[in-house]
Order: structure tokens, then sequence, then C-alpha cells
């Protein structure tokens, strides 16, 4: 009682070790978001100055919205994880609301976006680090791939590992962000020696299309990726998960909004215009802070902060494959989870992909931008419409107030939607519309295979009684030996109509096995074949193939095969065994076993 005792309380220490806090999931979930400011301010910029400098001060109404439609979406997803706790976010609701469709959809979009984060946020980061140290740009590609080996290996032994190693960088990050703004609203002028020559704002402000505000908003709305990561994990936290996964996303959207406000005034403020030396977030930190030691640390946590942001989608995707895995929409093998709670087949995947897109576009990043954020507005825009669906369904106490929020939610970024696919189709964005077809394809493809199988096995009947009807075991036996002996046994225990059957290349090696088996008289009947052409596997075939082995209903062959001591040794095999074995299996319709002979350990 004692020994299972400790052994449960073990148990359950390592899986409380497993899981995160709400603090923790900010470093672990949300770093996406929180770093999107490095970026998300800049891309808005970018798309304003094409109407000139005048058009520049719109940047602050734009965050504004984008700050609203941040609001809709941290208070949406406190509804997902509420009504949704077993995690999948966008494809947990639009798969008990929207229909099985649309789930796919958003699973497929989710995917996509994930993957692009991971490349991206790495991608991104070391861009930064290359803009501070230039000799490092021929090695951006291995610098790249080594922080994703790194990230990879943090999260292969948990989220909460992750979360804790990434803890320190997040803080110093955000603390740095408040600092700057700080100092910026305190400064009346640049600081001295910032390096920053403010934009010259003409009197009359230019002209601003609705298309063009358009395209800004949808700009830094890519500030917004990453929110929904925390709904699609929440099984990672620790109890009461619901309660820490909702704490942790507002605390994100708190975070995430102050930063996007402080900066765009500060933006305003100062006339900070986009250049092609220095990004926004670089200009403002140096005019708020001077280009002193305050400086340098914040330009270097927010390379670290943007090469580790990845961290976001291997919390969110190993668990959406689990979740697909359970529907049968892509292998079993991702709904596995080893002794520490991590989904690792799904992080290897994300890994692999990732690492492969980084490679195609050599680790540069305006060749993967173009591609971002579309998935996970399709994300966004279901999830909120399924939401609606939800409240109109469940009619719960205020649901109209609820569905409102939600369909002006589901509105803003079906909006953002078409035009982030409509201005950068033919920028690269083609590449998402064609990936997530071809991923729905794969899922209906996963999807029939397993109907399949579930209809052969009988999945979900009842089946007939089981009846012993006589099985035939066939031990396959090359010479009289201990690990004869302990296959024959085993084939006896099994049935009592055992056969041996041997395949021997000449008439004399067959003579003398014969010979040793009758002395040895085991109780078991040999057979020996002989093949003039020393193939194993064809003679064995035939054999298994003739009336005596057919008549029986069901026939087992038993190969023992040598269990070398050490696994160097396993190249000293024949491997005989294994090549009957798969020879078999495709070839005939018997059962085969294969049984290990372990050497005794030196």
């Amino acid at each position: 009682m004692v020994s299972d005792a400790g052994q449960l309380m073990s148990s359950e220490h390592d899986d409380h070790q497993g899981e995160i806090t709400s603090l923790e999931g900010i470093p672990a979930l949300s770093l996406d978001a929180i770093s999107s400011v490095a970026y998300g301010p800049e891309a808005m910029l970018a798309v304003l100055a094409t109407a000139g400098a005048g058009a520049l001060d719109r940047i602050e109404p734009i965050t504004v919205a984008i700050v609203v439609l941040l609001a809709i979406l941290v208070f949406s997803y406190r509804q997902v994880i509420q009504a949704y706790p077993d995690g999948g976010g966008c494809y947990a609701v639009s798969k008990a609301n929207l229909g099985r469709r649309a789930s796919h959809l958003g699973a497929a979009a989710l995917v996509v976006d994930y993957v692009l984060t991971v490349a991206v946020s790495i991608a991104a980061g070391v861009a930064a680090l290359v803009s501070a140290f230039p000799s490092l740009a021929p090695d951006s590609l291995p610098i790249s791939l080594g922080i994703l080996a790194l990230l990879t290996a943090l999260n292969l032994r948990g989220l909460a590992t992750s979360a804790r190693a990434l803890f320190l960088p997040t803080a110093v990050f955000i603390i740095g962000i408040y600092v700057v703004i700080v100092g910026g609203f305190l400064r009346s002028h640049p600081a001295p020696g910032s390096g920053v020559h403010p934009a010259i704002i003409p009197k009359a402000a230019a002209a601003v299309g609705i298309l063009l505000l358009l395209k800004a908003f949808a700009a830094g709305c890519s500030a917004l990726t990453g929110v929904e990561a925390i709904a699609n994990d929440v099984p990672g936290f620790r109890e009461p998960r619901v309660r820490r996964a909702m704490r942790t996303e507002m605390l994100l959207g708190g975070i995430l909004a102050t930063m996007l406000l402080g900066l765009a005034v500060l933006t305003v403020k100062f006339h900070i215009a986009p250049s092609q030396t220095q990004t926004v977030l670089s200009q403002i930190t140096a005019v708020s802070l001077g280009r002193g030691p305050a400086y340098f640390v914040v330009d270097l946590a927010t390379t670290l902060i943007l090469a580790i942001a990845a961290n976001t989608s291997f919390g969110g995707l190993p668990v959406l494959a689990s979740l697909l895995a359970r529907d049968n929409l892509v292998p079993h093998v991702f709904a596995l989870r080893g002794d520490r709670p991590v989904y690792r087949y799904g992080v290897v995947m994300l890994a692999v992909a990732s690492g492969a897109l980084l490679i195609a576009v050599n680790a540069n990043t305006n060749a993967l931008i173009p591609l971002f954020a579309i998935g996970v507005f399709t994300g966004f825009t279901l999830s909120q419409s399924g939401l609606v669906r939800h409240w109109a369904t469940e009619r719960p106490k205020m649901w109209l107030a609820r569905a409102t929020l939600n369909g002006i939610g589901a509105l803003m970024t079906a909006v953002a939607t078409v035009i982030f696919v409509v201005t950068k189709f033919t920028s690269g964005a083609w590449v998402v519309i064609v990936a997530i077809p071809i991923l729905l394809y794969c899922f209906a493809r996963v999807s029939r295979y397993y109907e399949e199988v579930g209809r052969e096995l009988g999945l979900g009947t009842i089946p007939r009684r089981p009846t012993p009807d006589g099985s035939l075991v066939v031990v396959a036996v090359n010479a009289v030996s201990a690990m004869t002996e302990q296959a024959l046994s085993m084939a006896l225990s099994l049935s009592k109509d055992v056969l041996a059957l041997s395949v021997q290349f000449d008439e004399a090696s067959a003579a003398a096995l014969r010979s040793t088996w009758n002395r040895w008289e085991p109780g078991v009947e040999l057979v020996i074949i002989r093949s003039a052409t020393r193939s194993v596997t064809k003679p064995m075939l035939r054999y298994l193939r003739s009336a005596r082995i057919v008549a029986h209903r069901r026939v087992l062959v038993l190969i023992p095969e040598v269990e070398p001591r050490k696994l160097r040794h396993q190249v000293l095999q024949n491997q005989r065994g294994l090549i009957l074995a798969n020879v078999l299996r495709r070839h005939s319709d018997v059962t085969v076993a294969r049984m290990p002979f372990p050497l005794v350990r030196e």
C-alpha cells in the first residue's frame, strides 16, 4: 500500500509539474501576440506612408479600431474557453455549431497559421539579430534552424518546461516596452543623441481613402495573431484550468492593448515614419530612452522575443492535432502522449514542417510575411460565427448581447481576411489559398481510411462469441536449439495443432536436421522443404498456400529470432525473420508473430 501510494503521488506530482499557471501561460502561449507589437505598428505605417507623411497620424484611430477588435476577440475566446474546456478553439466551436466542413476549414487554416507563425517568428528574430550584427547574414538559415531545434527540444520536455525557460526574456521584453512608453510620454522632444529625424508633417492632412485605411487596418491586425492559442490549449493549464486560462486571456488582452495604444500615440507624437535601416519600434525606443544601455536591452529583448514567439505554435498545434486525431482526420499517432504531458508527434511534425519552410525561403522574412495571418483570421471568423449560433441555440442570460458582440467580431475579422487575400494574393498569399484545400483533401482521405477500417473491424457492433476452432501454429525452424525449444513451447501453449517448418538448401543439411529432430523427439511434426534457389520466402509461401494449410481457418506463423545483447549487434543478425515476416504479411492470409529470444546479458 505504501509503495502504491508513493507511486501515485509521484505520478500526480509529475503531471502537476507538466502543467502551467496563469502567468506561465504568457510565455507559453502568448508570445506570438505580444511580440507582434514589434511589427504590427510598422505594418500599418508602411501602408499609410504610401499616401504621404500626412497620413501617418491615422495610425491612432486605426489602432483604436484594432484594440476594439482585440477586446471582442478576448471576450469571445474567454467564452470559448468556458464552453469548450477540452481545447481546440476554433475547431471545437465550428464542429459544435457550424458543421463538419466548417470545422475542417478552421482546423486546416489553424495548421497553416501555426506552421507560418514558427517560421515567421524565427526568421524575424534572426533578421533583427543580423541587423545588429551584419556579419551573421550568411548564417541566417543555420541560426534559424538552430533556434528551431532548441525550441523543439524544450517543448519535447513539456509545455511547462518551455514556459519557465522563456519567462525571464518575456518579462524583460514586456517591462522594457512599458518603460519605453512611459519614457516617451514624459518627453516633449526626442532624447538627445537618438539619431531619429521626425518626419515632416504637412500642414494640410493628406486625403486618405477608405481602401487604404482598410489595408492599413488589415496590416495592423497581424498584431492579433496568437490571441486564439490560449483557447486551443486549455488542458495545458493547472486546475482550475478554465479559470486560469480565462485569466491568462484577459492578461494578454490588457498587455497587448496598452502596448499597441501607447506605441501608436508615441508614433504620432514624435512623427515616426518607416525607415529602410531602422524598425519603427527601434526608433520609438531611441527617442524615448536615447541610445544608452536601456536602448540595447530593449532591442536585444525584442530580438529574442521575436525568435522565441514560435513557442505559441508549439503550445497550440500539438493539442489541435490530438483533437483531429481523435476525430479521425489525421493519423492516430498524434493523439499519443509520452511520459511527459506532451504530444511529441505534433511537436516534431510542426518542427519538420517549419524547418522545411525556412529552408525553402532561406529564412527570408519578406517571403513569409505575405502568407501570415490569413489562416488565423479565417479561424477568428469561424469561431465568432460559431458562437453566434451557439448563443442563438442555447439562449442563456444576455444571449442577444453576446451574439451581437460575436457577430460584430465575425464581420470585422471576415473583412480583414478578405482584404488580406485580395491585397496579398500575388505577393504569396496564393500559397495559403492552395495549402488549405490540400489539407482538407488530406483530412477527407484519412477520415475515409478510418471509416473503412472501422467497418472491417465491426466497430460499434457486437461480434459473435469467440470459439476455439483448432488453429494451426506453424513454427519457422532453422536448427535444433534452445530458441527452437522455446518457440515450440510457446506454440503448444497456444494450440494443440503445431507444425515445425524448415527450409533447407541441400540434402545433407536436411538429413542432419531430420536426424537431430528424431533424437530430440519434441512431439511436434517437422516438415522440411528443399529450396534449390536458396530462397526461404518463396518455398514457405507455396507451402502455406497448400491444401493442408488452407484447410485450417486460422493459421499463425511463429518466427523465433535472436535478440542481441546490444543494439549495435543488431547489424550482425541476418534479418531473415524480419524479411520473412514482411513477405508473409503482404502475400498471405496467415497471422505472423515474431518471438524474440533474448541473449543473456554479460
